[in-house]
This record gives C-alpha cells, structure tokens and sequence, in this order.
C-alpha cells in the first residue's frame, strides 16, 4: 500500500510539473496558446496576450497614439469636414454648403510609428522611422479608412551633421500652427505641408557655447508636377520637364533664452531666428498652336521665429513656460504646399506663377506641466489682385482665428479642445477693360468646435 501511494505521489507529481512551472515563470497570468484551446479570443479576462517582444536585427521601438476627433463646423466642409479645407475655400454665405452644418466623429487620425537604430556608418549613429496614419482617402467612410505614409526616411547622424533621406516634411516652412486640427493653418499663412520625398544635408556650426547656426539644404521631389496635372482649369495641364526641387534654411540659435514649449508642448525649444527658401521650375506646354512650351518658376522666401518668452526652470519641466512663434513669407506656384491658392494666372497661351504670401503669429503657454493653452492668428493674401484678371472666384485672401486647451490626465491620456474662426475673401475680374482692380465676389466663414482624446503610447 505504501509503495502504491509512493507511486500515485510520484506521477501525480510529474504530470504537475509543467503547470508548476508554467504557474513559477508567470504566476499571475495564465499562459494562452493560440494554437490550442482554449482560444486566446475566448480566454477568461483577456483578449490573447496583448504584450510580446518585438525583434529586429537592429534595435526596434515602437510608438503612436490612438486619437478620437470631434468636430461641429458651421458649414458643411464636405467629406474631409473632420479637417478644416486643404484649399483654403469656405463655403460662401447663403450657398448651399454655407447654409449647412457638420458633426462629425473620426478616429482616422490615430497614428503609429516604427524607429530602428542601427550599426554606425563612418562614425555616424544610423536610424530609420516609419509612420503612418488611417486619413487615406478622404472619400471613404470612417468605417473603412485607408492607410497613408506619412513618413519614411532614414538619418546619419554626425556630432554636427546629419545626412537625410526619404519622406518628410517640406523644408519650406518651418512653422506649424499649434492646432488640434491637423490641418495646421497650412492654408491660411503657414504652409507646412506636403510630406515629400528629398534628400536633406543639415549642418550645425558653433559661434559661441549658447549660439550657433543651423544650416539645411535640401534636394525635393518637385510635387508642383503632381498638383498641376491634376488641376481642373483645363489649359495648364501636361506639364512636363521640371527639375527637381532645392530648398534650404538659415536659423540661428541660441540658449541664451533657455527652452519654451513647441508644437503640442512635446518638446522645449531654443530662441531661433532665420529664413528659409525653395526653388523649382517646370515647363508649361499645349500652349496652342505655334507657342510652344514655357518655363514657369515655383519659388518662394521668408522669414522664421521662435521666441522662449518663459523659459523651462529646469530644461525639461514645461510648467510656467511660453513662447511666441511667427513666420512671414512670399510665394509663387506653390499651391502644392498652399503657400498659395492657385498655381497659374494670365492667358492660356501665356501662363504665370499665382504670387502669395502669408503670415501668422502664436503664443503657447504651459502654466502647469499638465495644462496647456495655445492662441494664434494667420492669413494668406493673393498678392496683386490684378493678375487674377482671368480668374473667376479667386480666394482673395485667407485668414484664421484659433484657440485651444489641452490637459494630461497622465503620461497617456491627453483631452483638448478648441475653438477656430475660418474667413475666406473672394473677388472676381474687373468688369470692362481694366484689370488693376476686382470686384468683390463675396466671402465665407465658418465657426469650428473640435474636441479629441488621445492615447500616447
């Protein structure tokens, strides 16, 4: 009998042993098998195991944010209404659009990235990110959203220079409004858009310990082709024989004002100062018969701030910190970013760059770690109102009013909210023989209530 119960002892003992084990390696969470049963889908209080390692050959991190918008817009900015409108246009008042109103719910706008560091290339660190969101096509219902690349571009970076290439921002405009929407002011002074493809050589030269100069030179896709074939005038289009894009920047920086908060108060920013540029030129052709083809420049100038009004006590906490941020530019065929309106005014046989130019301002204040506030104002102005004698409905000028607050329930959750007043002002040909000046053809403006949850990790 004793040996029988030894036994019993014993056996019962090795069939125990793997869940011993199992219990000794995670003994406060059952260990699901996807191949077996019971499903992970069905498993009691869980949904499969939600945190395994990722692994690469290089070192991989991962990050993003889930993001819910809101939006009320007075009038109705069609199937992109969770955005305020890429070209600048509101509906004008007593139209159709303009007498109807949107309330719209997305979750489009989430995003999620993937940075890999690798081995080191003549002394320089080595990295690649890759980002993307779920806007895609702006047709498809919120039900069914498309992936888009928003970045793709890889960095060697050098103590004093980095080498970039792939996808990203524009070099043109350095200033972003600090919105909640994601539009950004780019259509009303502050063309920070597109992302493109480019090659970009950055390079920092000390004068002093606190100061030094930021120089960027960069070769881009030139996306004006793009933006002008699909244009609906009709003669401007088969434009063909551009040459490639060249951008750069001047900024001087200093840390003689200490750091202020940036773009959403997610990193500190030093006072910097300077211009910025692009050129491209491409060839306008079917002209007509016996023109021929012609060249038309994009290019475009101005001027960039950031000021650290309040500066971080510690050069990472961003509690009672603030700055003041501002750009200035002028512009020509650049409707791509939305520098400008338009790409082309005058005849069809004799087409020229649409001139713009824009500017805008924004305080952004901290006054507790968590609790952010931001205030701005921008507009974009066709310059010379004669050019657009050809043009019917031109946006005369653009202009944007915006407040917003945001606070950080921890290091995950951000709510915000925010208030924009949209103004577009429209002028039509002079009527008769004179083109010096245009007739007003009305206006639209629009009042927006955006509220978002964010979810950082």
């Amino acid at each position: 009998m004793r040996k029988k119960i030894i036994g019993f002892l014993a056996a019962g003992l090795v069939l125990a042993a793997p869940v011993m084990a199992q219990e000794t390696s995670q003994p406060t969470e059952p260990a699901y098998n996807c191949d077996f049963q019971p499903s992970s889908e069905v498993g009691p209080g869980k949904y499969g195991r939600m945190s395994t390692p990722v692994t690469s050959k290089f070192k991989l991190a991962i990050g993003g944010f889930v993001r819910l918008d809101y939006a009320y817009n007075s009038v109705n900015f069609g199937k992109s209404g969770s955005l305020s409108p890429g070209s600048g246009a509101i509906p004008k008042a007593g139209s159709t659009a303009g007498n109807q109103e949107q309330s719209i719910f997305t979750a489009r706008q989430s995003r999620l990235w993937l940075k890999a560091s690798g081995p080191t290339f003549l002394g320089a660190k080595t990295s690649a990110l890759i980002e993307v969101d779920f806007y895609g096509d702006p047709s498809y219902a919120n039900e069914g959203p498309e992936v888009r690349m928003r970045h793709a571009y890889a960095t060697l970076d050098w103590p004093k220079t980095q080498v970039l290439f792939g996808q990203t921002w524009d070099t043109f405009g350095p200033m972003a409004a600090n919105t909640i929407d994601f539009r950004q002011g780019s259509s009303f002074g502050s063309p920070n858009n597109p992302r493109v493809p480019q090659i970009r050589v950055t390079q920092s030269v000390d004068l002093s310990q606190d100061n030094a100069l930021k120089l960027v030179l960069a070769l881009q896709d030139p996306n004006q082709d793009d933006n002008n074939n699909t244009m609906t005038t009709g003669f401007y289009s088969n434009n063909v024989g551009s040459a490639v894009n060249v951008a750069g920047r001047i900024m001087w920086e200093s840390k003689a004002l200490g750091g202020g908060p940036g773009f959403w108060g997610l990193s500190l920013k030093p006072l910097t100062a300077g211009v910025f540029g692009l050129f491209g030129s491409q060839k306008a052709t079917n002209l007509g018969v016996g023109v021929g083809d012609k060249s038309v420049d994009s290019w475009g100038a101005g001027f960039y701030t950031f000021v650290p009004i309040l500066k971080s006590k510690d050069g990472m906490s961003r509690a009672m910190t603030m700055s003041l941020e501002g750009q200035a530019y002028m512009a020509a065929n650049m409707s791509f970013s939305s520098a400008t309106s338009i790409n082309f005014v005058g005849a069809s046989t004799d087409p020229k760059a649409a001139r713009a130019y824009g500017f805008g301002a924004q305080l952004n204040f901290f006054p507790t770690q968590d609790l952010g506030v931001s205030a701005g104002y921008l507009r974009r102005n066709a310059y010379k109102y004669s050019d657009y004698s050809n043009v019917s409905n031109f946006q005369k000028y653009n202009t944007l009013i915006f407040a917003n607050v945001s606070y950080d329930l921890n290091a995950a959750i951000r709510v915000a909210a925010e208030y924009e007043y949209f103004n577009t002002h429209y002028g039509n040909p002079a009527i008769g023989a004179s083109t010096t000046t245009n007739s007003d053809a009305g206006s639209g403006s629009a009042n927006v209530i955006r509220c978002a949850l964010f979810y950082f990790f």
